[in-house]
């Protein structure tokens, strides 16, 4: 009966059974594909080709994560300026407020490259007992960096719009 360890063939350089590391052979592949046009993807182990699919669906997982929140604070602020707006008693005061309501509600979640807030609506210029509504719009430049990896170039900008009632009892 042959011994499985003895009459093992001798060619291995390594001892039966043991795991060979992934390592500079994988390195030098790599960089022979990438200078010479000669290598081909199936050239390439197929981790390495997993794991860079793996850190693309990563980044696109993270970039639609932030891009989600930083789209809920500026909904957020649209919601706080139209607020803010609206409880102002002339149309002079309701931009200053809804600027100051929105950077607020933004505060240090979202970092605007550039700030636009429009305020709209009629509800500010109705007469006692009417009803009207102001509506805020807060367009928000974000640099891509931000909601994605650090040094990733260009700019998104996230416009919300939100609206709320004027009392149509109070003064103005």
């Amino acid at each position: 009966i042959p011994h499985p360890r003895r009459d093992f063939p001798h060619h291995h350089t390594q001892p039966y059974g043991a795991r060979r590391e992934m390592g500079a052979g994988t390195m030098k592949t790599i960089r022979r594909i990438i200078r010479s046009e000669a290598g081909d993807l199936d050239d390439l182990p197929g981790w390495t080709i997993l794991a860079l699919s793996a850190l693309t669906l990563i980044g696109l997982i993270v970039y639609a994560g932030r891009g989600g929140a930083a789209a809920n604070t500026v909904q957020a602020a649209a919601y706080a300026a139209a607020r803010d707006a609206s409880i102002s008693r002339t149309v002079e005061d309701a931009v200053p407020h809804a600027q100051a309501a929105a950077a607020a509600a933004l505060g240090s979640n979202v970092t605007c490259i550039d700030l636009d807030i429009e305020i709209g609506g009629n509800g500010l210029s109705t007469g006692i007992g009417q009803t009207g509504t102001v509506t805020a719009t807060v367009a928000c430049t974000i640099a891509t960096a931000d909601i994605s990896f650090p040094g990733m170039p260009g700019s998104i900008t996230i416009t919300k719009t939100a609206s709320s009632p004027v009392d149509p009892y109070r003064e103005r």
